[in-house]
């Protein structure tokens, strides 16, 4: 019997220093993020890690810039950038996996979660209903090549009309228009962010994002606090808005 409860005390002890392992790496470890002022994901994703023990330091300056100055490729890019202890972190990355990247410490350029895949940290909130989307945390080398570090199967569902659609299926038309105020507006980067209604066919909660543009020449007509509407799709993991116009009613 004193043997056995040796074994849990001492079980109990290991977990405890793991998390206090973690911990310690977290505090000694400051993120300096860089993001949208108006992207409300980006924020939840800030408010994941510092619940995971992590110092953020914040930059409301979009993330565009950043993300090439840190050599993270485009094609993985997703709606804000970070630095922690060398490494480059791009979108949502669970606050798990940045703790083993430190612990690991591989020889890489750092971790990427492309686009903006629901249930990952950040994009859970509970307008989601608990919908959880497939993904995969991408361990990115300094040449741009990347590999899966960590796999999120997500919880499967059925593609119908009203669920999930991807740019180059010609059916522009059949989309619904949402109803948006424009927050920001980022014309070299070709970028607006929306706070916006329910997009069906995304299956996409009321809440305010930063959606890449198709034509940036569609930006030059809006105005911050403008009110619009407007039709959007999903590439890839990215949210495009490919039609916008002012909101007449």
């Amino acid at each position: 019997m004193q043997r056995r409860q040796w074994i849990r005390a001492a079980a109990l002890l290991g977990l405890a220093a793991t998390g206090f392992h973690r911990s310690a790496l977290a505090q000694a470890a400051t993120v300096q993020v860089w993001k949208d002022p108006n992207c409300g994901c980006c924020h939840l994703w800030v408010e994941h890690l510092q619940a995971s023990g992590f110092k953020v330091e914040v930059r409301d300056v979009g993330n565009t810039a950043a993300r090439k100055r840190l050599g993270m490729p485009e094609k993985l890019g997703s709606c804000h950038t970070a630095t922690v202890s060398g490494y480059v972190i791009e979108g949502h990355v669970p606050a798990t996996d940045i703790h083993r990247l430190l612990k690991e410490r591989p020889v890489a350029l750092g971790l990427s979660v492309p686009g903006m895949p629901i249930g990952s940290p950040g994009m859970d909130g509970p307008e989601y209903k608990g919908r959880k989307d497939a993904f995969d945390v991408l361990l990115v080398q300094k040449d741009g090549s990347s590999k899966s570090f960590q796999r999120y199967p997500g919880q499967a569902r059925m593609a119908q009309g009203g669920g999930m659609q991807r740019v180059g299926d010609g059916a522009t038309a059949a989309l619904p228009w949402v109803t948006a105020e424009v927050r920001r507006i980022d014309k070299s980067a070709g970028k607006v962010s929306l706070k916006h209604g329910e997009i069906p066919n995304l299956d996409m909660p009321p809440m305010s994002m930063v959606f890449q543009v198709k034509e940036p020449a569609l930006l030059d007509a809006l105005q911050v606090g403008q009110k619009v509407r407007f039709q959007a799709v999903q590439e890839k993991g990215v949210y495009w808005v490919v039609k916008i116009q002012p909101d007449s009613i």
